[in-house]
């Protein structure tokens, strides 16, 4: 059994392999760009380390014992593991393999995150994309249960998030937009306040107002009349086009917007916003994929800042 110190071993080893290969210590040590007393000393150190004898010294070089064959075969094993393990974390270290598993909220799905996964693609396409949609709460979950490399997510500025368990990359502010039929009576205005809504149906995900988008936003007395409940943003889109209400849209959702619709701006009094962070576990080491992407990230969100 080997009982030398680790580091010292694998160089042993490494010697010891050099040394069967060439049938010498002098031809080894030629080899290995070492002197040939450093050569016999690992070898010496080895065999005490293995209670074995290894070599057997001849006039003309050297020839492997008994012992010294059963170790070979065990040395160049470990040997040839750890340089495929060097390979591979040179990999990762690259971006020549690897796998990067992202988590998003429904909105960031429209536009940012696929562009982003698109250009990291683009640059590394040897590492595996996955991409799973869910709500924020489930998404640090996956995140905690190690399900997800990083996840998009949203958070109001009353709700902020555990910024104790998750390192949270700031991407982007997002505003709310109304979305309007092109031939409502307000489609001509470029901002408006929700006072001016009051009378009209709103389209929502659930018919309570505080499960919704609208209670982030919503003015102190003002309670909306929901008649058209829809969960996906294309029935909600679609209502409003048809004329069956007006809706309150997250600006990363434009790109999804029916062409048959008008979105407005809220007055800022009105605006509400949420913030957009890239989220990972605290204490825990981002790899190379996800701090990459994370670049990819900030240049997608400037874009969708930008209304690109």
């Amino acid at each position: 059994m080997l009982r030398e110190h680790g580091t010292m071993q694998l160089n042993a080893l490494q010697v010891f392999r050099a040394v069967a290969e060439h049938g010498s210590l002098t031809a080894a040590a030629r080899s290995l760009r070492c002197t040939q007393s450093a050569v016999s000393r690992q070898i010496a150190a080895l065999e005490a380390a293995t209670g074995s004898p290894l070599l057997d010294r001849l006039p003309r070089g050297v020839a492997l014992t008994e012992q010294g064959r059963c170790l070979l075969g065990h040395a160049e094993a470990v040997l040839d593991r750890l340089d495929t393990a060097r390979r591979d974390l040179a990999a990762l270290r690259d971006l020549s393999a690897g796998r990067l598993r992202v988590g998003a909220f429904p909105t960031a799905v429209a536009a940012l995150v696929p562009r982003a996964l698109a250009s990291f693609k683009s640059e590394h396409p040897e590492v595996a994309l996955s991409l799973v949609e869910g709500l924020t709460p489930g998404l640090l979950e996956r995140l905690v249960h190690g399900d997800a490399d990083v996840a998009v997510v949203s958070a109001a500025a009353d709700q902020p998030l555990d910024a104790d368990q998750f390192d949270l990359h700031h991407l982007v502010d997002e505003t709310l937009l109304v979305a309007v039929p092109r031939t409502h009576r307000l489609a001509h205005r470029r901002t408006i306040r929700l006072r001016d809504l009051a009378d009209e149906s709103f389209v929502a995900g659930s018919a309570t107002a505080e499960e919704t988008l609208l209670r982030a936003t919503l003015p102190a007395g003002f309670r909306p009349r929901i008649d058209i409940v829809a969960a996906e943003w294309t029935g909600k889109l679609g209502c409003v086009a048809a004329g069956l209400g007006v809706a309150l849209v997250p600006a990363l959702a434009v790109r999804a917007a029916p062409s048959d619709l008008t979105l407005l701006r809220l007055h800022p009094d009105d605006a509400s916003v949420r913030r957009i962070f890239a989220a990972t576990v605290a204490g825990r080491s981002r790899p190379p994929a996800v701090r990459r992407f994370l670049t990819h990230l900030d240049r997608a969100a400037d874009l969708s800042e930008a209304g690109g």
